[in-house]
């Protein structure tokens, strides 16, 4: 709320504006920084990183939930045990992979690998899945569904909490993502929120009372979609792992 002319670091801090209210350090901040492209990419990057862990989470945690196959404990089982792999370990190897293949400075890396699944998401979906009862499943396929038709008609309706918990902690995740951007995008008109917001600080004229109107708006979409979700998500949360 202070101008570019007011001190902004001050001893013992202002909690509440009491002699500055200049609502200009918004508009400042929203339309002379980029901020509307960095969030235009952003939400595109979201939509695309939760459409994917949905679908490739929810697939691949049905079929170790609902169906049979051979090594299915051995494929679990692995899955499970890449959890424990850091993530400072598999960075230098993706970024090879990614730089080798011509996606360095595209957005293919930072949502492509939503596709492949989700080893904490899979684990999650599956444990809630296993909770449903597999007469519906038998019942189904009496009625001439098909495994797919399962999924997609039963499994997939009855899991919208634990769904909801996936969709949640991947929009947070990716409206978050600092070094992911860092790593992988080079053009500032691909710039991500959280990226773009770190270029406002800079070593030398930094106006930190447009720094801190930029990060309370893009705090704003998470508190949204926090208190639009949180009956689900927490009824998700607590209903996951119920039975192993």
């Amino acid at each position: 709320m202070k101008p570019s002319t007011a001190p902004v670091f001050t001893y013992p801090p202002e909690w509440f504006p009491t002699k500055y209210w200049e609502w200009k350090t918004f508009r400042d901040a929203l339309f002379e920084e980029n901020f509307f492209i960095y969030t235009r990419n952003t939400v595109i990057l979201v939509l695309l990183n939760v459409v994917g862990a949905l679908f490739s989470c929810s697939m691949i945690a049905y079929a170790f939930a609902r169906l049979k196959f051979r090594g299915k404990n051995l494929l679990f089982t692995i899955l499970v045990a890449t959890m424990l792999l850091p993530g400072p370990v598999l960075l230098i190897p993706q970024f090879l992979l990614f730089y080798r293949i011509g996606w360095y400075n595209t957005y293919f890396p930072l949502f492509v690998p939503a596709f492949t699944g989700n080893a904490f998401f899979i684990f999650l979906l599956r444990q809630y899945m296993k909770t449903l009862p597999i007469e519906l499943d038998e019942a189904a396929r009496i009625d001439g569904a098909s495994y797919w038709g399962i999924y997609w008609r039963i499994i997939l309706p009855l899991s919208i909490p634990a769904l909801t918990v996936v969709a949640v902690f991947q929009f947070l995740a990716t409206w978050n993502d600092f070094f992911g951007p860092l790593i992988y995008l080079d053009d500032p008109d691909k710039f991500t929120l959280a990226l773009g917001l770190a270029t406002m600080v800079r070593r030398v004229g930094t106006e930190w009372n447009e720094v801190m109107a930029a990060n309370l708006v893009a705090v704003i979409p998470v508190l949204i979609v926090y208190f639009l979700a949180q009956n689900k998500l927490i009824g998700g949360i607590a209903s996951v792992g119920l039975k192993g």
